[in-house]
């Protein structure tokens, strides 16, 4: 079993539902911090989902209507989040703002 720290970062310019980070079918994933940052003076919101494939493909809310004040950097998570074999993590903004997604987790195979 190897265990990998990965960074993933995502330049998200779209109102519409984005997949951020997808598990392998034989990979782990355990997210430690995802940090947003609304890059313009406009106050979008953002809105997180997690595809379970475990559970029927299943998809839960993780993070309902984050509003992003303008030009500011939030970290989203308190606890880590882990994504099993499939899952995927996805991300919904409310508008076509600049926002950049950095994302540190641990890829376990």
């Amino acid at each position: 079993m190897a265990n990998t720290y990965k960074f993933k970062g995502v330049a998200l310019a779209s109102a519409s539902e984005t997949s951020l980070l997808t598990a392998s079918s034989n990979e782990t994933l355990i997210v430690k911090s995802i940090r947003v940052t609304n890059n313009t003076s406009n106050t979008p919101t953002l809105s997180m989902d997690l595809l379970d494939s475990s559970a029927s493909n299943t998809e839960y809310t993780i993070l309902k209507t984050q509003t992003l004040t303008a030009n500011t950097t939030v970290e989203l998570l308190s606890v880590p989040l882990v994504l099993e074999s499939s899952d995927i993590l996805k991300v919904t903004a409310s508008a076509n703002d600049s926002i950049h997604i950095g994302i540190s987790y641990l890829s376990i195979t």
